[in-house]
């Protein structure tokens, strides 16, 4: 047999563990995990020496598209993720103007389908205005489901009450994901955090633990009430961890890097407001909690959060300044980092992400290695040393809250359906990314 690709002398980590073979593709697919060593193909990657992964995922970007191309847009977001061994990026619907609405909806897939360097997903944002319509809408091509800000976010893209939420719950069957935090207590704590120019310490204290975890409360009550499955994004407290134990059933979770990687004081002592963020980087018990779901099973989704401002919006002062740090180009060293370290294993990180996003979206034919399945590889050197700088940062923001960190563990190519999109930290080609697709 003719292969298209074939990838020799990887360690390739398969659903059942690792194994040193060769993949073979054929027409943007896995035709093959066991490729016969006198095969031929077009294009051949020497891997010896590297891990293939199935192309990871990273669930959860806000690529600003539309919206303020100085500092991020779909074309430098993506090459942002391919550079940093992302293969498929969910983009969030807080964008100026939001993907609420068909229009928005169909300007999304044409333009992610025609800018996009890796393939391509984004959540719908649910508004009181759209509530009724969200079960067709989420049904549109690419569409990887329901974004709900209970709390933390602006305009009309922000419902914080039972009500409202149980009726978002009511309109169509996919599961939906929830930024949680309670809108009723932040506002109530806002007045003693509100002096322009208080330390930006205070972010995760005005947003306390409390804050999250009635949040997560209340969104699982109305999930049990409903019968309705939700994803709980960013998961960031002890107390979530534990009470989400029991409902297991309808209830996902997403941690992000931040939460596994920085704690609180000391990243706002080193940062500033750089590491202001929401949910808030937590205190030290919170940050053990969030690694001992990752390795007990709690945590399905690893993510980034990938929320770029410009540096000169970001120096203003807290709590005037935006929350949001750039993420999608480092998750996978940061990660890769903490596998050398000993904190999981390469196939929990594959778990997590590939496996795990697709598990809990939907997704079609994407999230490991096996034959029939998209032929999206992320390939890793486990012994690179690397140090993550501005420099090297490809979204147009330009800085990295890692900046200056030393990870052991690098991507060196990013591949979308068979085709190398980035090798050696360098992008090759035009855009080739396509919609997500979806189980209905």
């Amino acid at each position: 047999m003719h292969y298209d690709l074939i990838i020799r002398n990887g360690i390739c980590i398969l659903p059942w563990g690792e194994v040193k073979t060769d993949v073979g593709v054929v027409a943007g697919r896995i035709a093959s995990i066991d490729v016969p060593s006198a095969a031929e193909a077009h294009e051949v990657i020497d891997a010896q020496g590297l891990h293939v992964l199935p192309g990871l995922i990273d669930a959860h970007v806000h690529l600003r598209d539309p919206g303020n191309p100085a500092v991020e847009s779909i074309p430098t977001g993506t090459k942002a993720a391919a550079l940093g061994g992302i293969a498929t990026v969910f983009d969030m619907p807080n964008t100026n103007p939001a993907v609420t609405n068909a229009e928005m909806l169909r300007w999304k897939q044409e333009y992610a389908s025609r800018e996009s360097y890796t393939d391509f997903a984004f959540y719908i944002g649910a508004t009181r205005e759209n509530t009724k319509d969200l079960g067709e809408f989420e049904k549109f091509d690419g569409v990887c489901g329901i974004k709900v800000f209970a709390g933390s976010s602006t305009g009309n893209l922000m419902i914080e009450d039972d009500e409202g939420i149980e009726a978002v719950l009511r309109h169509g069957h996919r599961r939906v994901s929830f930024h949680s935090e309670d809108e009723y207590r932040l506002r109530a704590r806002k007045t003693q955090f509100g002096q322009t120019g208080m330390p930006c310490c205070n972010h995760s204290i005005w947003r306390d633990p409390e804050c999250a975890f009635l949040g997560t409360r209340r969104i699982t009550a109305l999930s049990v009430k409903t019968g309705r499955p939700v994803h709980i994004l960013h998961t960031s407290t002890e107390e979530e961890f534990k009470f989400l134990e029991s409902y297991r059933h309808l209830v996902t979770t997403e941690v992000l890097a931040n939460h596994l990687t920085q704690i609180a004081p000391e990243c706002y002592d080193q940062l500033g407001n750089l590491a202001v963020m929401n949910p808030p980087i937590r205190e030290e018990r919170h940050f053990e909690a969030a690694w001992r779901a990752l390795q007990n099973g709690m945590v399905d989704v690893v993510s980034s959060d990938h929320a770029p401002h410009s540096l000169e919006a970001k120096a203003k002062p807290w709590p005037e300044c935006p929350s949001g740090m750039t993420g999608v180009q480092t998750l996978v060293p940061l990660m890769l980092d903490h596998v050398n370290a000993g904190r999981l294993s390469l196939t929990r990180l594959v778990d997590v992400m590939a496996a795990g996003p697709a598990r809990v979206y939907g997704m079609m034919a994407k999230g490991r290695l096996s034959v029939g399945y998209d032929a999206d590889f992320t390939l890793v050197d486990m012994k690179a040393e690397r140090r993550i700088t501005n420099d090297w940062i490809a979204t147009p923001a330009g800085w990295s809250p890692f900046d200056g960190k030393e990870v052991k563990g690098w991507p060196k190519a990013t591949i979308v359906r068979g085709k190398i999109v980035m090798r050696e930290d360098e992008i090759l080609g035009e855009p080739l990314g396509k919609l997500v697709r979806f189980l209905p």
